[in-house]
């Protein structure tokens, strides 16, 4: 199954050092801070056994990301828990709470809002919710393998929510990103969240499959594509069910479209360039379809792994045969 990374951390920073309070199974009174919401909330995904996997840690960030996200609290005010909600917004807190619960939907897309690299980002059904590890390599710009300043020009490749090329931008001010989906309905959402942070300009989006109308070399290549093999469809939880199926599943051991990355990638990178591409848990399957190839896995801060970066020089001289890829 695909591994996922939770991002941001916010929720469980702000927690950390609040030891849960025990609440009973009746409702708290209105009025209740959001300490006393997060608490309850907590309870009661516990008992449902949602799951936390699609931008949250546990259920108490889930609940956190749900309060957090409803009374409009800054997550660096240490006195955040303490605010009371009125009756409307502790109404809110509790329906999305039940609903999550009863319809298994993540709540980024109940709060139309997740985080990546410490940003908020617009979210729907149209992609798939961001939750890369790529969001710590990119806050630390690709360090040792770049310097900021040497990267000229940036590819990614499945964009979805756009989310990987807007944090790009800002991490690389002085770069030129080109951004790829083969949905038209994930661009639109990339394009909001290019707006939303002062990229659009920086950013070209293009609609297209793998390398498609894709011109010139760069100094980096980005893709988190689809690789959860077909099989791993059986039995996952209905969560998964609410994200872009294409988005998701890449053929029998998940590689369809990594593989073409990996061959198309040598042509379209400069001279030191590198290609950072994503595929959870088939580091084994990789290496195994590219022998040869001496990719290199991060270890990151946070225990999230799934990442292979590989030099140009190192990879294969082979053009990728055409793809039918769709990111979330």
């Amino acid at each position: 199954m695909k591994s996922y990374t939770v991002e941001p951390r916010f929720y469980t920073a702000c927690l950390r050092c609040i030891r849960p309070q025990v609440m009973s199974r009746e409702p708290v009174i209105r009025g209740a801070s959001a300490l006393e919401l997060i608490d309850w909330a907590e309870q009661e995904f516990a008992r449902a056994g949602i799951l936390c996997a699609q931008g949250t840690a546990s259920d108490r960030d889930e609940a956190a990301a749900i309060v957090y996200h409803v009374l409009r609290l800054d997550h660096n005010d240490p006195l955040a828990l303490a605010t009371h909600a009125d009756p409307q917004a502790e109404g809110v807190c509790r329906d999305l709470v039940r609903r999550r619960i009863a319809e298994r939907i993540p709540s980024a897309y109940l709060l139309g809002e997740a985080w990546f690299a410490g940003l908020p980002f617009t979210v729907d059904q149209r992609v798939l919710l961001p939750r890369s590890p790529f969001a710590e390599l990119v806050l630390e710009r690709f360090e040792p393998w770049f310097s900021a300043g040497n990267v000229s020009r940036i590819l990614e490749i499945g964009t979805g929510s756009g989310c990987i090329a807007v944090a790009l931008a800002l991490a690389f001010p002085g770069a030129e990103l080109i951004a790829t989906d083969i949905s038209a309905d994930a661009l639109d959402v990339a394009r909001m969240n290019a707006a939303r942070h002062g990229v659009l300009d920086r950013i070209t989006l293009h609609r297209g499959d793998l390398y498609e109308g894709i011109d010139g070399r760069f100094d980096l290549i980005v893709s988190n594509p689809p690789y959860v093999p077909e099989g791993d469809l059986v039995g996952m939880p209905r969560e998964f069910a609410w994200e872009p199926r294409l988005a998701l599943v890449a053929g029998a051991d998940g590689l369809d479209f990594v593989r073409q990355i990996v061959l198309g990638a040598r042509p379209r990178l400069a001279q030191g360039g590198w290609l950072a591409i994503e595929v959870g848990g088939g580091a084994r399957a990789l290496e195994a379809a590219f022998p040869g190839v001496p990719f290199l896995w991060p270890e990151l801060a946070d225990g999230a792994d799934g990442i292979a970066l590989v030099a140009v020089d190192d990879l294969p001289r082979h053009n990728a045969p055409a793809g039918r890829p769709e990111s979330g």
